[in-house]
This record gives C-alpha cells, sequence and structure tokens, in this order.
C-alpha cells in the first residue's frame, strides 16, 4: 500500500464530476469496454474470461472479497481520465497542492540549534511546482520513499525556511513515522 500515491489519488478524485460505478457488473462492464473485451478483463484481473462474462450479463453478483478490492481499485484508477488529468493540470501549473500531514519531523541544522525530531500536525500549502514534481514522480512509478522525499524537500521550502526568510543554513528535512496524510487540490 502505498500512503502517498493513495493520498495523492484521492485529491484527484474529489475532483470527479460522477461517481464511479459501485457494484460488480457495472463495474465489470465498464472495464471491458475501456480494455475492449472480456479476455483482456479477465487477464488483469485474475481470472477466467467466462466468469467476467457472467458478472457483465448479471448472472453473477457478488465478488469475493478480493477480486472485489482489485475491480474498484482497477476501475478507480481509470475512472474520468480528461477530470483527472485537468485536476493535476491545474494543481501542477496555478492552484498547488495543500499537504495536511502528521509525522515526526525534525531536521539537520548547525550545531547549537534545536533539530529534535518530534511529530508535528501540519497544514501547508504547497506552491505548483511541488506538485508538478509529486504528480510526475507518481506517474513515473516512484516510490512512496521517493514521493516521501519530494514532499520532505518542499516542506523544508515552505515550512521551515518559510520561502527563504529564515532559517536559511537548514540541510535537510526528515520525515518519518507518517500517522496521517492527506492531499488536497
Amino acid at each position: 500500500m502505498s500512503v502517498f500515491g493513495d493520498g495523492l489519488d484521492k485529491a484527484v478524485q474529489k475532483a470527479f464530476t460522477r461517481p464511479a460505478p459501485k457494484s460488480a457488473g457495472p463495474q465489470m462492464r465498464y472495464m471491458v469496454k475501456q480494455l475492449g473485451g472480456t479476455k483482456a478483463v479477465a487477464d488483469l484481473l485474475g481470472m477466467s474470461q467466462r466468469q467476467v462474462e457472467r458478472y457483465v450479463a448479471g448472472k453473477a453478483k457478488k465478488p469475493r472479497a478480493d477480486l472485489a478490492a482489485r475491480l474498484e481499485r482497477e476501475v478507480s484508477k481509470r475512472w474520468q481520465p480528461q477530470i483527472r488529468a485537468k485536476a493535476r493540470q491545474k494543481a501542477a501549473t496555478t492552484g498547488g497542492i495543500v499537504i495536511d500531514a502528521r509525522a515526526r519531523m525534525g531536521y539537520t541544522a548547525p550545531i547549537g540549534s534545536t533539530d529534535q525530531d518530534r511529530i508535528r500536525h501540519l497544514t501547508v500549502a504547497l506552491p505548483p511546482r511541488y506538485a508538478a514534481r509529486l504528480f510526475d514522480a507518481q506517474e513515473a512509478g516512484a516510490t512512496d520513499d521517493a514521493l516521501k522525499e519530494i514532499a520532505a524537500e518542499a516542506l523544508k521550502e515552505v515550512y521551515f525556511q518559510d520561502n527563504g526568510r529564515r532559517a536559511g543554513s537548514l540541510e535537510e528535512v526528515r520525515f518519518t513515522d507518517v500517522e496521517h496524510i492527506e492531499f488536497d487540490l
């Protein structure tokens, strides 16, 4: 489970104009339409083509819990791609992104300063360039650690250094033990 990646996906999903299908039949029909056939859906979900056809026809209604989770994840990944792209583009060019995090944060600073890690709850508006970096890294398949590094760098500049107005000698921000992370566009 990717905490940062899932958080970015949830932020983009708030921009959707219609809810994604909830039950198995409509979800299967949507996937068949998106992938161009029942064989492709069966291969993607790891099930038989005949079972996919049963869901599409309405003969099968209640999938196993693991199949239901995979199906919902695949549908939400593909739902309203143009609206998803517009929301990402807006955040990356004009709007920026808001990060709400509760985590252990500290920093590396010159000797004599208080750089002790501690649990902090921050809600910070990040500039569009960091939203663009987060979304680009996510699309490139970056790991949760890579996304966390980008977020830590953004927090260093925006929160700890106040966009260059203080703590100029701050070297590195540590962002660990994430208890809660949420993004908003």
